[in-house]
C-alpha cells in the first residue's frame, strides 16, 4: 500500500518513525538513538511524543499508517504524504537527517484542504460540526468589521484558548504604555505552571523567559503556562479592563478573567462540586475562590484522562462572539502597525493550523484557535496581496458531547478557506 520507503539514511529513519508512532509513547532512550541531541534539546521527549500523538489523531479511518506518496526523495531528506489504511493522504511529513543518519529535522502538518465554493456549502459545513455554531466573514481592511456573511455572529460563545487573543491585546497596550517591555524577564515557578498544551510547564522552576518569547509561545503553540505568566505580569484587573477596549460587547461574562490553571482546577479537581459552587457564586465570591485555588496543586493524569465530555462550558470558560473576535483582530492589527509592537504580528503569523491559503494571493495569515471537550473555535485574519484584509471566525460548541476534532477540523478549514476566497471576490 503506497510507495516503498527508500533504502536510504533518511528512509530508514522514516521506516522506524512510522512503526514507533504506532506504539506511543516512545521511550526517551529510543528517541535518543534516532534523533540528534540538538533536536532533542529543542523538543524534549515529552513534547515529541505529544506532537506525534496529535498528528496521529488527525488521521481519520482505520488501519496502519503508511506513506501515500513521496514528494522529495534524497539521501538525507524525505518529504511524503501520510495516510491511514485506505483513507486519503491527510498529513505531510518532512524528515531530514545529519551526516550520522540521525534525525535533525521533523515537520508534520495537515494537508491544506480545498476551499468550499459557495456560501451554502460553507454554512452546511459549519452547521454540521455542533448544535451551536457562529460564523462571521468580514472585511477588516479599514479597521472595522464590515460583515460579508454570517451565522448568529453577535451571540457570545465559549472560546477555549482563543481567549489568548485578549491577553495579547492587553499586553500590546501595556508595552505601548511603557508598563511592560518585550525583553523583560518572566520566571517559571511551580505555582505558575499549568497543564499542556505548551512547553514552559516542562522547564525547571526558576527558568527565565522573555515577555516576547512567552507571547510568541502563547499564540503559536497555545502555551498555557505562558498565558498565565503574562496574565500575572499584566495583572488580572488590567486584562479585564482591556476587554471592552478590545471591542467585546459583554465583558462582564469574562470577569473574573480566568487563568488556564484556574480553569483546569475548577474542571478537574473535585468535579463537579467545586465547579458548581463557582458557577453559583457572584463576582466577589468567585474572586475569593480563585485566590484560594491559586495555591492548589494541579490535578494529576487520572483526572485529565477522565475529562472526555463537556464540563460547564456555558458557565466556566472564556466568552466572546464572532463579532467580538473580529474586533479584537482589528485592535491587534492597529497595535502591530505601531513602532515597537511588531512582535504581535509575528506571533500571530507563525501557525495557520493547516489552512494553507495560496501565498500567491495572500501575504499574511493570522490565527488563534481554542478547544476543550465540547468547544472548538477557529479565528483567522488574512491579508491579500492587494492589501485588503478579511476576518473569518467559527465558534462551535456542544454542552452535551465532545466535538470530534479529527472530523470537524478539516471540514471547518475547508469552509474557512472557501470563505476567504469568496470574501476576496465579493468586491466589498
Amino acid at each position: 500500500m503506497g510507495p516503498a520507503i527508500p533504502d536510504s539514511p533518511v528512509g530508514r529513519q522514516a521506516h522506524w518513525l512510522l512503526g514507533a508512532a504506532a506504539r506511543l509513547p516512545i521511550p526517551a532512550a529510543e528517541l535518543t538513538a534516532h534523533f540528534d541531541q540538538a533536536f532533542l534539546a529543542r523538543v524534549n521527549p515529552t513534547q515529541l511524543n505529544a506532537a506525534l500523538a496529535d498528528a496521529g489523531a488527525l488521521l481519520r479511518g482505520s488501519g496502519a499508517v503508511h506513506l501515500a506518496s513521496i514528494v522529495v526523495d534524497q539521501p538525507r531528506r524525505l518529504q511524503a504524504t501520510v495516510a491511514r489504511g485506505a483513507g486519503p493522504a491527510q498529513l505531510t511529513v518532512s524528515i531530514t537527517v545529519d551526516a550520522r543518519g540521525l534525525i535533525d529535522g521533523l515537520l508534520i502538518k495537515p494537508i491544506a484542504p480545498a476551499g468550499l465554493s459557495s456560501w451554502d456549502a460553507i454554512d452546511d459545513a459549519v452547521r454540521s460540526v455542533a448544535p451551536h455554531v457562529h460564523l462571521l466573514v468580514a472585511d477588516t481592511t479599514d479597521g472595522t468589521c464590515r460583515a460579508i456573511h454570517a451565522i448568529d455572529p453577535a451571540t457570545p460563545a465559549p472560546l477555549g484558548s482563543a481567549f489568548k487573543l485578549y491577553v495579547l491585546n492587553a499586553l500590546g497596550e501595556a508595552v505601548s504604555a511603557g508598563r511592560v517591555g518585550w525583553d523583560q524577564t518572566l520566571v517559571v515557578t511551580a505555582g505558575a505552571k499549568s497543564l499542556p498544551s505548551g512547553e514552559l510547564e516542562t522547564l525547571p522552576d526558576g527558568a527565565r523567559v522573555s515577555v516576547r518569547d512567552a507571547a510568541t509561545k502563547m499564540i503559536s503553540i497555545s502555551d498555557n503556562t505562558a498565558a498565565d505568566m503574562l496574565v500575572e505580569r499584566l495583572g488580572r484587573s488590567a486584562v479585564e479592563a482591556s476587554l471592552k477596549r478590545a471591542g467585546i460587547a459583554d465583558p462582564g461574562r469574562d470577569v473574573p478573567f480566568l487563568t488556564t490553571r484556574e480553569l483546569f482546577i475548577l474542571k478537574l479537581d473535585r468535579w463537579p462540586s467545586l465547579a458548581a459552587r463557582y458557577a453559583r457564586a457572584n463576582v466577589t465570591q468567585r474572586r475569593e475562590m480563585l485566590a484560594a485555588i491559586d495555591r492548589d496543586r494541579l490535578p494529576g493524569s487520572a483526572a485529565i484522562r477522565a475529562w472526555a465530555e463537556p464540563r460547564a462550558i456555558d458557565e466556566i470558560e472564556w466568552f466572546a462572539s464572532a463579532e467580538d473576535l473580529c474586533l479584537v483582530y482589528t485592535s491587534l492589527s492597529a497595535q502591530a502597525r505601531r513602532p515597537g509592537l511588531d512582535p504581535i504580528g509575528r506571533a500571530l503569523s507563525i501557525n495557520d493550523s493547516g489552512l494553507g491559503l495560496d501565498p500567491a494571493r495572500w501575504k499574511a495569515t493570522w490565527f488563534k484557535g481554542g478547544s476543550e471537550p465540547g468547544v472548538l473555535t477557529l479565528a483567522y485574519q488574512a491579508t491579500a496581496r492587494n492589501g485588503r484584509s478579511y476576518f473569518v471566525g467559527v465558534l462551535s460548541s456542544d454542552p452535551n458531547a465532545a466535538i470530534d476534532e479529527a472530523e470537524a477540523g478539516p471540514r471547518l478549514l475547508a469552509a474557512i478557506k472557501g470563505a476567504f476566497g469568496l470574501a476576496s471576490e465579493s468586491g466589498i
